[in-house]
């Protein structure tokens, strides 16, 4: 795809610190403790994880593979799939009324790993796609530089921000929600005006590239429950896992790719619609069940 994004490198660190706000905002109610939970009773985030780090990367690969998916739209759909959970998965899951304490662990889980499994599987799967395999070597792919930026923009604040919760309680209780509520709005708003900016270009592509959206979030969605039904988990548990795979980490697919691939513009309208798109359908899904529980909690 042979067209031109406006995007600029100020534009670029304002992506990077809404995504770092984000991470340190989700952290600042975890505790170490919350670690050991995992791995005490480890169902739940085991199930997400091997449907968000396993299965969604791999079956993304293969449908685009049979599809035969334009490259770079095949190649930012690998990429979104490497991507880590949202952090507006444990807003969501708060709205459906599911267990917030799993979509959080997972979110602070999910995160760590995806300093290795992220530039790990976008290079693997992008290799194995015999149709992106071209691009991936032409793009001189440096797995050693994502992790950098990985960690850099999920790590680092993570573990600031769960060093400011221990030491700062009260500051922590305070902010945590407002925080996570206005960079999920600055977050929407800037995805918002980059497609404003860019809406010709999205629109020329659109018949392109939304089906291949919205197939591949219902493919996320769809795994997160299908992994929390197969190790038996709760309701509340089953719809946390399931946000938490359908809710990707576009934003961060988005950094990665302006900071080391400006000019994939295929790969950045997957991506970018991505963030416009998965809010729109968890939501949508979160406020239903929410409503749901809510009627079976007022009957007698």
């Amino acid at each position: 795809m042979q067209t031109t994004i406006e995007f600029n490198t100020g534009s670029l660190i304002v992506l990077n610190a809404i995504l770092a706000c984000m991470m340190f905002g989700v952290s600042l109610s975890l505790r170490a403790d919350d670690f050991k939970r995992v791995l005490a009773k480890p169902d739940a985030p085991v199930a997400g994880l091997l449907a968000q780090f396993l299965l969604l990367p791999a079956l993304t690969c293969a449908t685009t593979w049979w599809l035969e998916v334009d490259p770079q739209l095949a190649l930012g759909m690998i990429l979104v799939a490497s991507c880590p959970g949202g952090t507006f998965s444990n807003i969501m899951t708060w709205l459906a009324r599911a267990n917030v304490a799993v979509s959080v662990s997972m979110t602070a889980v999910s995160s760590l790993a995806a300093t290795v499994l992220t530039p790990l599987n976008f290079a693997l799967y992008g290799w194995l796609n015999p149709h992106t395999r071209g691009l991936v070597t032409d793009i001189a792919l440096d797995t050693g530089n994502i992790l950098m930026l990985v960690v850099a923009v999920l790590a680092v604040p993570l573990l600031l921000g769960m060093v400011c919760g221990h030491y700062f309680p009260r500051f922590a209780q305070a902010a945590q929600k407002p925080m996570r509520v206005f960079t999920l709005l600055v977050l929407f708003t800037f995805v918002g005006l980059a497609f404003a900016n860019n809406m010709d270009v999205f629109l020329a592509n659109a018949d392109r590239i939304v089906g291949l959206v919205v197939g591949q979030n219902a493919l996320a969605l769809g795994l997160g429950a299908l992994a929390g039904l197969l190790v038996g988990l709760n309701r509340a548990d089953r719809r946390a896992v399931t946000l938490e795979v359908g809710i990707q980490n576009s934003g961060l697919g988005l950094s990665i790719l302006f900071t080391f691939f400006p000019h994939a513009s295929g790969m950045i309208l997957i991506a970018g619609f991505w963030g416009i798109w998965h809010l729109v359908s968890g939501l949508t899904l979160s406020l239903l069940w929410g409503r749901g529980a809510g009627r079976r909690e007022a009957a007698p």
